[in-house]
């Protein structure tokens, strides 16, 4: 850090200046002997007495720049609420936090709930310039409400078609521009009527999900991120029956351990069960679905689809040969029988990272024994389950359970 230890207020100020803003606020922008803010911004409080440093995009020059500034106090302008998604949090890190004092101004996008009457507590929120759109619009589509800071590259209009490209066309939108200021304007609509329109820069985008449309990507309300119910599935004929069953699947996907960014290679993927639930909890991550039959390959696409999930990629091969290109994984899942089953699992843990699972649904007690014996002393914890699990059913008037054959689970932790 430099030895200048100016004081400098991160402040947040809206589209009418400072004629709004506090005597506190205007008192620290009026003493300051450094103003930062970006030319827009800048331009909100007028003609002022002190020097000026334009905000670049790279916030690391920014940053360089505050601290070569005069020995005075500084203030950094910024449009409504510094620490929703603005430099505050960024500035404290870099130029220390005892150094910096925070006062918001009302963010845009309380403005723009507002605006349309709706509260956002719950809302899911997010800022397009910091996350890819393809990487959010699954978590728009099982939201209730969503609030976006858009960008001039990926406006409404893009938002709309991406979603409506994914059967997600079940909210009301509005689109919230110039908030605060004397051109303020709120546009509402559908999805496909967003989409058909242009609208400026500065807007905020919120969509409320409509209570009498079905939601039809989402197959039932009560959907699950995983375990949902095997007929949830579309499965090929001949094969009908063969995926791994909701109550082994969930147990499975537990000891993976998965997080938001986690990478999974299902290896033997089928139909693609594990696949979908595994990109549902790794939103912000990535699913391999590895699976050397093509037909099975298509299964795995429509049932991503069925389920709105983006986060999944089937590769058609033989393991292991189709893992060469694959970045390592954080998380493995095989399921089968046998030897071949033992030394995939063998190979898949040399490439997993570093604290990894690995988990295998092995069918028979040979193929458990030959898990056990390429895995256990190479990993820093080894379990084994074995999963019984019977099913309620109806025969006459009175409950029976019918057993499903039994699953061991291997769990290896790297």
């Amino acid at each position: 850090m430099s030895s200048n230890q100016s004081t400098i207020s991160i402040i947040g100020i809206g589209d009418d200046g400072l004629a709004a803003a506090s005597e506190s606020v205007r008192r620290l922008v009026q003493e300051a002997e450094t103003l930062v803010g970006s030319e827009r911004v800048l331009s909100l409080v007028g003609e002022t007495p002190n020097s000026r440093i334009t905000m670049s995009a790279d916030i690391e020059e920014t940053a360089e720049s505050i601290e070569s500034a005069a020995d005075g106090p500084v203030a950094v302008l910024v449009s409504g609420d510094p620490l929703f998604y603005g430099l505050a949090r960024f500035l404290c890190e870099r130029l220390g936090r005892d150094r910096c004092e925070i006062l918001p101004h009302v963010s845009s996008m309380q403005l723009a709930f507002a605006r349309v009457k709706e509260s956002w507590d719950e809302a899911y929120l997010t800022n397009l310039a910091n996350h890819e759109l393809a990487s959010v619009v699954d978590r728009i589509g099982a939201a209730e409400k969503v609030g976006l800071f858009t960008t001039p590259e990926c406006g409404p209009a893009a938002v709309a078609e991406a979603l409506l490209a994914k059967r997600i066309d079940y909210f009301t939108v509005y689109v919230c521009e110039n908030l605060g200021a004397k051109n303020e304007l709120v546009t509402r609509g559908t999805l496909g009527e967003i989409a058909a329109q242009e609208f400026g820069p500065l807007n905020v985008m919120i969509l409320v999900r409509s209570e009498e449309t079905p939601d039809r990507p989402r197959i039932s309300a009560l959907r699950s991120l995983f375990g949902n119910p095997d007929d949830m599935f579309v499965q090929s004929k001949p094969k009908h029956g063969l995926l791994t069953t909701s109550e082994v699947r969930a147990i499975a996907l537990a000891k993976l351990s998965l997080g938001s960014r986690s990478i999974l290679w299902d290896v033997g993927a089928g139909c693609g069960s594990v696949s979908v639930e595994a990109a549902q909890l790794a939103v912000g991550g990535h699913v391999y679905a590895i699976e050397q039959d093509a037909e099975d390959a298509d299964l795995i696409r429509e049932n991503a689809e069925r389920f709105s999930v983006s986060n999944v990629t089937p590769v058609v091969g033989r393991a292991p040969d189709c893992w060469a290109d694959l970045p390592d994984p954080t998380a493995v899942f095989l399921e089968g029988s046998g030897r071949e089953i033992a030394k995939l699992s063998e190979l898949a843990f040399e490439r997993l990272q570093t604290h990894g699972h690995l988990v295998a649904n092995v069918v028979s007690v040979d193929g458990l024994l030959e898990m056990r014996a390429a895995l256990a002393d190479k990993a820093s914890r080894f379990d084994v389950l074995m999963v019984n699990v019977a099913r309620a059913g109806e025969q006459l008037e009175r409950l029976r359970f019918d057993s499903l054959r039994p699953a061991f689970l291997i769990a290896a932790q790297k």
